[in-house]
């Protein structure tokens, strides 16, 4: 789930600093993020058009008692908030994140994201992927692309994690990428610190300058989740108090991973056996499934 950054007294603690994970905080952030990435591979086959989204929040729910997690966001509440009614967040066409589960029939040529946070012994694992309702040939180009491309400029941003980097390159890299191929960037919602708190410091932006903002040491866990519209990226809030759209009724698209810092690079903790393979131009080296 994304975490606001105009809205900072929406955080669970805006006044935290950066945790950094010892070894077995990382082994146990390891273990959480895997089960958040098998709730999506449990859904995979089971979103397709005619269920509802929220008969996907209800087999998650399922699937989390089955593995001993509990999920992050029902009933999560955040200052200035209203409770949050799933289990999950599921995201249609141009809800850009938060999307309330409810009574919404998916039907083919529709694009959906699902942003699942567990819970395990203490720590939170977080990570969201794109669906293509009825299979690729069912949605349009524009909307494939579109997915295909906010998945790599996802991607764009954890290649350039490493010890001594900028939290500027990371969404210097993600908002170069998007923009070159002519998309738009979400700035009012980014990525964040996690651990033993759902949304810790520090603060991912998806666009920003090099050699900017925190310098990236290991120990250092957060997610990188951008959110790229098919067109302009103003956004607005719907009455419910959580859904957010695109002003322009647009498309939106986003992806989310949970990177650790390590001494060499980083490795993402939210892959699975059902996940997306990385593009072509990440280094296979850098990446590791959680065992």
């Amino acid at each position: 789930m994304c975490n606001d950054a105009q809205f900072r007294t929406r955080w669970d603690n805006p006044l935290m600093s950066i945790t950094y994970k010892d070894e077995a905080g990382v082994e146990a952030m390891r273990l959480a993020c895997r089960l958040a990435s098998e709730v999506l591979d449990y859904l995979t086959p089971l979103i397709r058009p005619g269920i509802t989204t929220g008969e996907i929040d209800r087999l998650a729910a399922d699937y989390m008692k089955q593995q001993g997690t509990v999920s992050a966001t029902i009933g999560y509440q955040p200052n200035g908030y209203p409770p949050f009614p799933g289990h999950l967040c599921t995201s249609l066409n141009h809800v850009v994140c938060h999307g309330i589960p409810g009574d919404k029939l998916l039907k083919k040529g529709d694009i959906l994201n699902v942003d699942v946070t567990v819970i395990k012994d203490g720590w939170y694992g977080d990570n969201s992927r794109m669906f293509l309702i009825g299979g690729e040939s069912a949605c349009s180009v524009a909307a494939r692309r579109l997915c295909q491309v906010t998945y790599e400029a996802m991607w764009k941003g954890i290649e350039v994690v490493r010890p001594g980097a900028r939290l500027g390159d990371i969404g210097h890299a993600i908002q170069t990428f998007a923009e070159a191929n002519g998309y738009t960037v979400v700035r009012e919602f980014c990525g964040h610190g996690i651990g033993q708190r759902f949304h810790e410091e520090p603060q991912v932006l998806h666009y920003g300058r090099p050699g900017t903002m925190e310098e990236l040491k290991p120990g250092m866990i957060f997610t990188i989740e951008p959110m790229i519209n098919a067109g302009k990226r103003d956004i607005k809030e719907l009455g419910d108090g959580w859904t957010i759209v695109t002003r322009d009724r647009s498309l939106s698209a986003q992806w989310e991973h949970t990177v650790l810092v390590t001494p060499t690079g980083y490795e993402v903790l939210t892959l699975s056996a059902g996940s997306l393979a990385p593009p072509a131009f990440v280094k296979a080296s850098a990446t590791a499934v959680a065992a």
